[in-house]
């Protein structure tokens, strides 16, 4: 898999065969995947330079920044954090996924820095 996730691997990810949502897709790929490079930048060669000694991106992390952007475009549907179950009622919906964490090795579950 060739970094960075692309547009159809996202839409494959979520079911989605449209093109109605493309450009809102799109830009939380695009946020995901700066996320990402952020969080794990000097840990994987995201630029496929061929002088870097870092490994390049795992098809863990890839499918981590899939389902990120996944989250974060449909999280968009209930902005103040509650999604309505119907004759269940409401509920909360969890700010952080430990999954996605997982996947992709932040927050409590990024490696010990030292230094």
């Amino acid at each position: 898999m060739a970094w960075p996730p692309q547009l159809r691997e996202l839409k494959g990810d979520l079911g989605v065969a449209d093109d109605r949502d493309d450009v809102a897709l799109a830009t939380v790929l695009g946020a995901a995947v700066e996320f990402v490079e952020q969080a794990r930048g000097g840990d994987f060669n995201f630029t496929a330079d061929p002088a870097s000694t870092l490994p390049t991106p795992t098809a863990l992390l890839f499918l981590g920044t899939v389902r990120l952007a996944g989250r974060w475009f449909n999280r968009r549907r209930s902005p103040d954090g509650l999604i309505d179950m119907g004759e269940l009622g409401a509920t909360r919906v969890p700010s952080v996924d430990p999954d996605i964490e997982r996947m992709l090795g932040i927050g409590r579950f990024r490696a010990p820095m030292v230094g």
